[in-house]
């Protein structure tokens, strides 16, 4: 049995061997601000919301806040305990809340999230009807940054892009002009990154990519759907210029979307470069 003095001073020193310094919490005293600190590339499971479904993903995440000058660092830990504790599936609306709650966990006002990941719909053939998946890549970034100062009021701005790379195929209408017989195609990978002030589903984006390709891609085709396939991109011939100023003419028509970026990059078949197209406009600019 240990006397009162010796337990009392025991217990002293299993508290002062528990106590581990936080760095981190320190001040720093070079009175330099860092906008952007965090964790990069961190792989972590996902779960997709696709229409009423919840897609199981991996994504590729860089999250980070911004550091005021007076801390000396932020807490590294708290971000992948952020994402381990997403329970829901994620859609670019729920981002928003969710970039809410990171900040929250690392005593923020500002901070952005950047998650890349690839995703798959069911695809129909257009003539034999068989069905299978067609991959595409996906990308939300979410950031809150602060605004127009009044005062000592600040005012924080949250913005959400959505991005998805299409592939669809592009046949040369020039080709086209100038052969007896044929004209070379490619694969073409339209990038569009949008932001939007309503909800967007990320496969009406897909959608409105696809019909303004010479043709769809399958994961899956019999021979007439083959047929099908050729026929229609030789009767729809696009240019990397017809590709990104068609898809943008549907984006101008929809009020959801308040800006956007269109990119094409074109695979060509007979030359060894692609060739490269993109059109950025912001529909709110006067």
């Amino acid at each position: 049995m240990l006397a009162a003095g010796d337990k009392t001073k025991l217990m002293s020193n299993l508290k002062d061997a528990l106590h581990i310094p936080d760095t981190q919490s320190a001040r720093d005293e070079r009175h330099l601000a860092i906008q952007r600190v965090g964790v990069k590339s961190v792989r972590y499971p996902l779960l997709l919301r696709v229409g009423d479904a919840a897609v199981p993903t991996v994504g590729l995440w860089d999250l980070d806040v911004a550091l005021p000058a007076e801390a000396k660092g932020t807490h590294m830990s708290r971000f992948v305990a952020w994402l381990d504790a997403l329970d829901a599936p994620l859609d670019a609306t729920r981002l928003r809340s969710e970039l809410a709650v990171m900040l929250d966990k690392l005593h923020a006002s500002e901070g952005r999230i950047d998650a890349q990941f690839p995703f798959f719909l069911r695809k129909r053939a257009p003539v034999s009807g068989v069905q299978s998946l067609l991959e595409y890549q996906g990308r939300w970034i979410a950031e809150a940054r602060e605004g127009i100062t009044t005062g000592d009021d600040k005012t924080v701005l949250t913005t959400v892009w959505a991005e998805v790379v299409v592939p669809v195929k592009s046949l040369c209408p020039c080709s086209k002009e100038i052969s007896d017989y044929g004209a070379h195609n490619q694969r073409s990978h339209v990038t569009v990154t949008a932001r939007t002030n309503e909800f967007v589903w990320i496969e009406e984006i897909v959608d409105i990519v696809e019909r303004q390709g010479s043709s769809e891609l399958y994961g899956l085709l019999k021979r007439p759907d083959e047929k099908f396939v050729t026929e229609r991109a030789y009767d729809n011939p696009k240019f990397v210029e017809d590709l990104v100023r068609d898809v943008a003419s549907v984006l101008n028509l929809d009020e959801r979307i308040e800006a956007y970026v269109v990119e094409s990059e074109n695979f060509e078949s007979i030359h060894n470069h692609s060739a490269y197209a993109l059109i950025e406009k912001n529909k709110r600019a006067k």
